[in-house]
Order: C-alpha cells, then structure tokens, then sequence
C-alpha cells in the first residue's frame, strides 16, 4: 500500500467502525436509589496534590544542587 493512503484508510475504519459502537438503552426494572451515593474526592485528590508537592520539592532541590556545582 502507498503511506498516504494508509492513514487515510485508518482513519476512515476508525469513523465507521465509532457508528456501530452505540451504547445500550436504560434497562426499566429495577428499583431507583432514593438517594444519589456520593464518592468521596478528597482522599485521591489529597494523594495527588501530596505527591505534587513531593515531586515539586524534589525538582527544586535538583535544580539547586545543580547550580551550586556549576559555580
């Protein structure tokens, strides 16, 4: 096959093939909550910013460590 058209039919298979991936339709049975459930955000999000923070102070010192030895 030539390179141009290989993306071209790649492209084209994969816009074809977004048509036929169709979710199902809500189900009727089944009794409803009666209150939503509520997922708790803040412990990842603590994690992640913690881990921010960490790889951010890690960076820093590097940085510095790198400017003291090229004095």
């Amino acid at each position: 096959m030539n390179k141009p058209l290989k993306p071209i039919l790649l492209t084209l298979t994969l816009l074809l093939a977004g048509g036929l991936a169709f979710a199902q339709a809500p189900a009727d049975g089944g009794p409803s909550p009666v209150a939503p459930t509520a997922t708790p955000i803040d412990g990842g999000a603590s994690l992640l910013l913690a881990g921010g923070i960490a790889f951010g102070i890690k960076q820093l010192r590097a940085r510095r460590l790198v400017r003291r030895a090229t004095r």
